[in-house]
């Protein structure tokens, strides 16, 4: 270690705020978060046990203390919904294990893993333990790759409510039927030429469906806001989802910009229809430090990409607060390959240069610190850095090109929680390989 390096590690350590394990732990965060409606929560990988732990722990006294009533999630919308049903009682599952059942494609580790099912567990305490007429919070799923799970919800809504329209939903969606429900296979046709787009026939069917929302409202019994409003965006992610796996084969900062647009447009609308419940509506949101963290901070985003915390950011202001998470060394469950079992799988010490291997420095095992306080640390953090990104696949032989990118951590995040030693998330069960699993735009990242 430099004299430099261990200089910048003494000021970090003078500005942190260790974690020791205390309820009063995150006090200080809560004070930075304030009245901030929109709390984004990341993770540097999407397996490891502290990050999921803290950021639950994090999330209940928002929701206690602060009266947020959403967790918005890096997931699929019908897997998600599932959840929100058992959550706020609503459905029959009878354990969050059962809730999480439809967390069936890889990685369904992410979802259904020891922490998760703890959280959701105590949410549907909290929930049942409100007074009748309090708001319930509710767990839902930003993200796009449902399109086929989604068109079934759609044509599932429309059998009950109005079958003639259905009738034509069949029709239009008839276009995808081909492809045996193999996104990319749809999406490389569709580029190159070899079949027509089914642009026009998913637009057109989330268009009537909107036409018709109110109708289907007013109809005797009156259909609940909530199932509304869910296949409503079930339809915008058919629609979504369509444009996505056609730009995969186009370019990848061209998908991912596609895939945290809906994100945002997602949480826009989910705002909006909670807010006709109680207003303002106040969510804290779950997802990888690459897509909740300014992106334009990162040399991701000076090569064009956009990301959900950005786009929050942009829009909300100073309502928005971004916490980022790293660690130095441990265990992360992840698989070698996509559509691969998961493994426990050692991580390697950070980079040297790295923001990482500079918290581990500090000497602290864990700590919490204000990026937004004026502090000779957060003026060292704002040098670039190399900062590590693990998705659902962690390949240490490639690590640097594979984990690594430059950011400017002050203007990424807020707020960072640094746990030096981590270890895996513990997964319900452990899964074949599946088929018609298609790898990421982000591969072999898997962000």
């Amino acid at each position: 270690m430099t004299a430099t390096s261990t200089q910048a590690a003494l000021v970090v350590r003078d500005a942190a705020h260790l974690l020791e394990g205390a309820a009063s732990d995150y006090d200080k965060l809560l004070d930075l978060i304030g009245d901030a409606r929109f709390v984004l929560i990341g993770e540097a990988s999407h397996g490891t046990h502290e990050f999921y732990e803290q950021r639950a722990e994090i999330t209940k006294r928002l929701i206690q203390e602060k009266g947020f009533t959403a967790v918005g999630v890096e997931a699929d919308w019908p897997d998600a919904y599932r959840v929100n049903r058992y959550v706020r009682g609503v459905n029959d599952d009878s354990t969050p294990n059962q809730a999480l059942k439809g967390f069936e494609r890889f990685p369904s580790w992410m979802w259904r893993n020891t922490d998760v099912v703890n959280f959701i567990g105590w949410l549907r305490q909290y929930n049942d333990a409100l007074p009748p007429q309090a708001i319930k919070t509710g767990f839902y799923g930003l993200d796009l790759y449902s399109m086929y799970a989604s068109i079934d919800e759609v044509l599932k809504f429309l059998d009950k409510v109005d079958p003639e329209a259905a009738q034509r939903a069949r029709s239009r969606y008839n276009c995808f039927s081909h492809f045996e429900e193999d996104n990319q296979a749809y999406g490389y046709a569709a580029t190159y030429g070899l079949s027509e787009s089914c642009e026009k026939e998913v637009v057109n069917q989330l268009c009537e469906l909107q036409q018709r929302m109110q109708e289907y409202a007013e109809r005797d019994g009156q259909v609940a806001e909530d199932e509304l409003f869910y296949a409503e965006q079930n339809a915008r992610l058919v629609k979504n989802a369509e444009e996505y796996y056609r730009t995969i084969f186009i370019g990848q900062i061209l998908s991912w910009n596609v895939r945290d647009k809906h994100m945002a447009e997602t949480l826009d609308y989910l705002v909006e229809h909670l807010n006709r419940q109680h207003a303002p509506t106040k969510v804290v949101i779950w997802a990888h430090n690459s897509h909740l963290g300014y992106v334009r901070a990162t040399d991701m985003g000076i090569a064009g990409e956009l990301n959900l915390g950005q786009m929050v950011r942009d829009k909300y202001s100073d309502d928005t607060i971004l916490v980022g998470f790293t660690t130095y060394t441990g265990t992360v469950t992840a698989a070698s390959d996509w559509g691969g079992l998961s493994e426990l799988k050692t991580v390697r010490p950070a980079l040297p240069e790295s923001y990482e291997a500079l918290f581990h420095d500090t000497g602290l095992p864990s700590f919490f610190l204000n990026l937004k306080q004026d502090a000779d640390a957060v003026r060292e953090l704002e040098k670039p850095r190399l900062e590590r990104a693990i998705g659902v696949i962690y390949q240490p032989q490639t690590e640097r090109i594979s984990h690594y990118f430059y950011a400017r951590l002050p203007d990424q995040f807020d707020a960072v929680i640094h746990i030096d030693d981590t270890k895996g998330v513990q997964p319900l069960d452990r899964i074949p390989h599946q088929d018609n699993v298609e790898p990421p735009e982000t591969y072999p990242s898997a962000l």
